[in-house]
């Protein structure tokens, strides 16, 4: 999992807010931990999607021409072309499912910790735009329009909606420092994002890539809405 460190500039929300320590434009310090991999770029982004989907028709094409030819070898291996069809709908599904795997749900925090919580939430609304503040109460998920596409962010990792609003890609990235209250992590995200997003793209680490409509089975009903707002705004985006 990518891992974007919690340091001194970066404090808690509350403080945060205070003192006004938000970072700047710039290149993240956290690239010197991945300095083997090559800075995400669009053509970057268009070859993992390339890739992504050779792969997926390398696991769904023999087990459909398995489905289609037994039957014609001989009608009663036909049970055996449901089973074939039966992986090649599943393998993808357990891919997606990596995938929706960074917007799972954290487990709740204690009870003590719900002030905390709350004030991070509110510090994480005063960050986004009017229009997308009241799905990051109802979500607690940030959704952010860059270069690349939408990003929806939440707390261990982020969606890129690529434009056109058809295609996702999933990132696994993490704010070092578990205590942070959820919130206050995805404003960590969301800041690293906002200073440079072709490095919070390349300290990230790529889950899986593929069709909208594919993920979404896998999302929870909050995820679900994130991606649903993701997609909207990515139809906006002309496609590159």
């Amino acid at each position: 999992m990518g891992d974007l460190a919690a340091a001194g500039s970066l404090p808690a929300a509350g403080s945060l807010a205070a003192a006004g320590s938000l970072p700047g434009a710039g290149e993240l310090p956290e690239l010197a931990n991945v300095h083997w991999r090559e800075r995400v770029s669009e053509a970057s982004l268009r070859r993992a999607d390339r890739t992504w989907t050779l792969s997926i028709v390398a696991h769904e094409v023999p087990f459909l021409v398995t489905a289609v030819v037994l039957p014609l070898l001989a009608p009663v291996l036909a049970i055996v072309s449901v089973f074939a069809l039966g992986f090649a709908w599943t393998i993808p599904a357990l891919y997606a499912a990596r995938g929706a795997g960074v917007l799972r749900p954290q487990r709740r925090r204690a009870q003590t910790d719900a002030g905390a919580e709350t004030r991070a939430l509110g510090f994480l609304g005063d960050l986004v735009g009017h229009d997308v503040r009241e799905l990051v109460t109802r979500t607690g998920l940030a959704v952010e329009r860059g270069a690349f596409g939408v990003w929806v962010v939440g707390p261990a990792g982020a969606l890129l909606v690529r434009p056109g609003g058809r295609r996702v890609q999933c990132y696994c990235v993490r704010v070092a420092g578990g205590e942070l209250p959820a919130a206050d992590r995805v404003a960590h995200l969301l800041l690293a994002l906002r200073a440079d997003e072709s490095g919070f793209a390349t300290v990230a680490n790529l889950t899986w890539s593929g069709a909208c409509w594919r993920l979404r089975r896998h999302l929870s009903a909050s995820a679900r809405e994130g991606l649903a707002a993701g997609m909207a705004m990515a139809r906006e985006h002309p496609r590159g």
